[in-house]
């Protein structure tokens, strides 16, 4: 079936557009609850948010539908996501709601939904909850409504499980760390976690004002940070998204270390520890360099759909315990559940003490690829990934590029875009070849190619 309000990672669009509004929460938050009450019998839900001024609403809206399904609920107030996914496992709760828009600005929110398992729920809950949306509210007995509550300790509990993420024995005395939270869901508990296992600290991004998410901080905008370590003269910086479940960290010398540099590192520690399981997994859009350098350690690598989602699928599939994206959602399946970016930077930390080297030394191993991607505009009726002229053009173009590049042709999920993504070890080539095949594709899709389109 098709789903109608649910992507690849929960629901999302702007604040007071539909789906994304008071009204629409409410019956959402009763639907969940009888999707519930039918799988479970009954039980518990837990409510975690970011920073948005919007959740008020939101909140309030979602535990109102809950308490007329008859669903109890216990509200955490700011909890980055894997937090909310940790304490809904340990916790017993039937499920976990986050309210976040993620690495988004303030305007936008969406709702993600975690299983007691701590994973996110699944297809046939996900399209279960979007059939109860659809009918009417029935309000249960007043006997039966649900009751609010909330879990006070919450920051703490999820505080001692990151820091028990770090292998033990280890601790972060002797670093000096950056630490940006994009004024989001983590501003409070991951300075914490680094300043509870030894770390002196420099905070940024954690002066929420329910408008400033991710706002010239955080893993998007990392330029503050790579200024701030260097000012500070710092050993590393950790930049955390709005929702707490990306990372990107910057080394000594201000350089970014991305999603797959930081896969990198993780795994060549866990590979000389005799800790990794199963192939890597990363996603379409992983740099090719990070492929080869796995290859040379005999680790397999494989690529699932983009998105987080795809990736753990993939994990649990093949028994792999280590996957992620070039854009920091990190999965490190022997610690916790989900993407969770304070527990991966303590990962990426653990193996720089491990191997008793600095950050930028460890990501030497691996030579990120030149990549340049075009969005092309086609007209949402076209269908180019079955276009013969243009798959013709792909294969010639993979012949050319050989062992040495990748051509990857990807349709948005949002809007009617083809995104045409050329790698390869010469960046000016990979330039130009990517330009003229989006060329190519815009004549044949009759959509003229925007001026705005190029993207690195």
């Amino acid at each position: 079936m098709s789903r109608k309000y649910f992507g690849t990672d929960g629901i999302r669009g702007r604040v007071g557009e539909p789906p994304i509004t008071a009204d629409f929460m409410l019956k959402l938050g009763w639907a969940a609850g009888r999707v519930l009450s039918e799988r479970k019998g009954s039980g518990e839900v837990l409510i975690g948010k970011d920073t948005r001024l919007s959740n008020y609403m939101f909140e309030s809206a979602l535990e109102s539908g809950l308490s007329a399904a008859g669903i109890d609920i216990r509200l955490l107030g700011p909890m980055p996501t894997p937090g909310i996914a940790y304490l809904t496992r340990t916790l017993g709760a039937s499920a976990g709601i986050v309210i976040s828009a993620s690495h988004n600005s303030h305007h936008d929110n969406g709702i993600k939904f975690f299983s007691g398992d701590g994973f996110k729920l699944d297809d046939e809950a996900e399209l279960a909850i979007e059939a109860y949306v659809d009918r009417p509210l029935e309000t249960v007995d007043s006997a039966a409504l649900g009751k609010a509550t909330r879990l006070m300790d919450a920051p703490g509990r999820y505080i001692e499980f990151c820091k028990a993420s770090l292998p033990a024995g280890l601790d972060l005395r002797g670093f000096k760390l950056v630490v940006d939270c994009a004024n989001g869901a983590g501003y409070q508990v991951a300075p914490a976690v680094f300043e509870e296992l030894g770390a002196t600290v420099i905070k940024r991004g954690v002066h929420p004002d329910g408008l400033n998410i991710n706002v010239d901080c955080g893993s998007t905008r990392p330029g503050g940070l790579q200024q701030a370590v260097i000012e500070h003269q710092a050993d590393a910086g950790i930049a955390l998204d709005g929702d707490g479940d990306r990372v990107i960290m910057v080394d000594h010398r201000g350089e970014v270390l991305d999603g797959d540099q930081l896969l990198w590192i993780i795994a060549r520690s866990r590979s000389a520890q005799g800790t990794l399981a199963g192939p890597v997994v990363g996603t379409q859009m992983s740099n090719l360099g990070l492929e080869q350098a796995l290859q040379t350690l005999g680790v397999a690598f494989h690529r699932a759909r983009v998105g987080d989602r795809y990736v753990l699928e993939m994990l649990l599939a093949e028994k792999g315990t280590v996957g992620g994206e070039s854009s920091g959602h990190i999965v490190c399946l022997d610690r916790t559940t989900t993407g969770d970016g304070t527990v991966s930077a303590l990962q990426v930390l653990g193996a720089a003490i491990h191997a008793g080297r600095p950050l930028a030394d460890l990501a030497a191993g691996m030579t990120r690829m030149p990549q340049h991607m075009i969005n092309v505009p086609i007209a949402r009726n076209s269908r180019p990934m079955r276009d013969s002229r243009i798959t013709a053009a792909v294969e010639a173009l993979e012949a050319e590029l050989g062992e040495h590049g990748r051509v990857l042709l990807r349709p948005s999920g949002t809007e009617p875009l083809l995104r045409v993504m050329v790698e390869g070890d010469d960046a000016d080539q990979v330039q130009s070849r990517a330009k003229a095949l989006a060329e190519e594709v815009e004549a044949i899709c009759g959509v003229p190619l925007r001026a705005d389109a190029g993207a690195n």
